[in-house]
């Protein structure tokens, strides 16, 4: 990898893109420690001990949540809106059909998920106002209590309004990295708020480590069962299934085409990181409707909304769900077996031992599932290993909270290789020797 990025920045284009993407995450993470105005969380909004919700999007945002800074809001909300339009496409005709008309429909979806965007931001950042000010950590008055009347309303409207702008901003600094940059946008500024706390992590080993007794093995454990975490993606990754298929040769004029065997590559990962930041975006939706109340820690609700804490029982269960559900729902958007199978009957192709038509569609469709099914439990387990492992040291008495959870290495792993990849095949491209030269 590193030696691709050498090799990258020896052509002057692809410096050009390079430099300006890294000009873009210095923006992210200059604005990642600018504070909100009427704000006070220098110190820390969320317990880093706790393996609840907030942590997580403190990662992801790269601690500006936790700080409560212009971008604590990050890139969430349009992911959450992406989501939602996934989501309505396949559920309602005319966004069906608009999907289908090519670049003009994909345009027009591209800016109704910006608005849906804006107004998912303006209720996050509603609701961090109210997690903030039951917190204390907003400014008070004289007498130390929360401001009344015009004086708050101006002080709800500077904080929601600031957060909602500093997301709309990530949003189009994310397009303008697809326009002039390399790789996907949002997912290289997720890359890069993960990245951010990598220190934090190494810290928190550390401190663990310097504890003694028992920590001197499990803090050691926890650092090589992230490198086998980075390891087992890239495996995964790269694994695929080759579908063989047998071209039919047919003569053209006085020339012979086709007869030759190829193979059709199914992806294992088929739908790379998306079913764990769909499903973890869903599992967002409670904590975040909980920042707009008061809860008595007694009641029902507090209950409820503690079944969503990352160290709860039901987490764990209901986000393994979660990631085969929308492992199984990216797949379908993806892969139609019925054109596949068309394709192949109309190029004089077959798979060996299936009759063309449906039953060929009906065979690519049982591996799919597969595939699926298995890429699934992989992802899954990405994903759960640092839950698992916080609750066995729990168990133990010895309690491990890893910020860099399954989640983010596997966004962290994915994104890298992806723009990696691009970054080959452009260099491939400068360096292709055509007929002329």
């Amino acid at each position: 990898m590193l030696q691709t990025i050498a090799n990258a920045f020896k052509v002057p284009e692809l410096r050009k893109k390079l430099s300006y993407t890294a000009f873009i995450i210095l923006i992210f993470r200059i604005g990642a420690a600018i504070p909100v105005p009427f704000t006070d969380a220098t110190m820390g909004i969320i317990d880093r001990t706790a393996g609840n919700f907030m942590n997580y999007l403190s990662m992801m945002t790269g601690d500006a949540f936790n700080y409560g800074t212009i971008f604590a809001m990050s890139i969430t909300p349009y992911i959450n809106a992406s989501i939602i339009m996934q989501l309505l496409t396949v559920a309602i005709p005319p966004l069906e059909r608009l999907a289908k008309e090519g670049e003009e429909g994909q345009k027009k979806i591209q800016r109704i998920t910006r608005y849906a965007a804006l107004i998912i931001a303006l209720l996050q950042s509603t609701g961090y106002f109210f997690y903030l000010r039951n917190g204390a950590h907003i400014t008070m008055d004289a007498t130390g209590s929360p401001f009344t009347g015009a004086h708050a309303a101006l002080q709800a409207m500077s904080i929601i309004f600031t957060l909602t702008a500093g997301s709309a901003l990530l949003i189009w600094l994310g397009e303008q990295i697809n326009a002039k940059g390399i790789g996907n946008g949002i997912s290289v500024i997720l890359f890069a708020g993960i990245v951010s706390r990598i220190p934090t992590t190494m810290t928190s080993l550390y401190m663990y480590f310097s504890k003694g007794g028992a920590y001197y093995a499990l803090a050691p454990i926890a650092l090589i069962l992230m490198l086998l975490m980075v390891v087992f993606i890239v495996w995964m990754d790269n694994s695929e299934r080759r579908i063989p298929v047998q071209y039919a040769k047919r003569v053209v004029g006085r020339k012979m085409y086709g007869g030759q065997s190829t193979h059709m590559p199914i992806k294992v990962n088929m739908s790379g990181v998306m079913p764990i930041i769909f499903a973890s975006s869903i599992l967002s939706l409670p904590p975040t409707i909980e920042m707009f109340f008061t809860i008595d820690k007694n009641s029902g609700w507090a209950k409820f909304f503690a079944m969503f804490d990352a160290s709860h029982w039901f987490y764990g269960i209901f986000y393994f769900l979660m990631i085969v559900f929308f492992a199984y729902f990216y797949a379908t958007i993806q892969y139609n077996p019925v054109e596949m199978a068309n394709n192949l009957r109309k190029n004089s192709g077959a798979i060996p031992g299936i009759r063309p038509g449906k039953p060929t569609s009906d065979y690519i469709m049982k591996i799919l599932s597969r595939i699926t099914l298995l890429g699934a439990l992989l992802l899954s387990v990405v994903a759960l290993s640092p839950i698992l492992f916080s609750q066995i040291t729990s168990l133990a008495g010895k309690a491990m909270n890893i910020s860099l959870g399954g989640t983010s290495v596997i966004i962290m792993v994915g994104v890298a290789l992806e723009t990696v990849r691009q970054l080959e095949s452009q260099m491939m491209m400068r360096h292709y020797k055509g007929f002329l030269d």
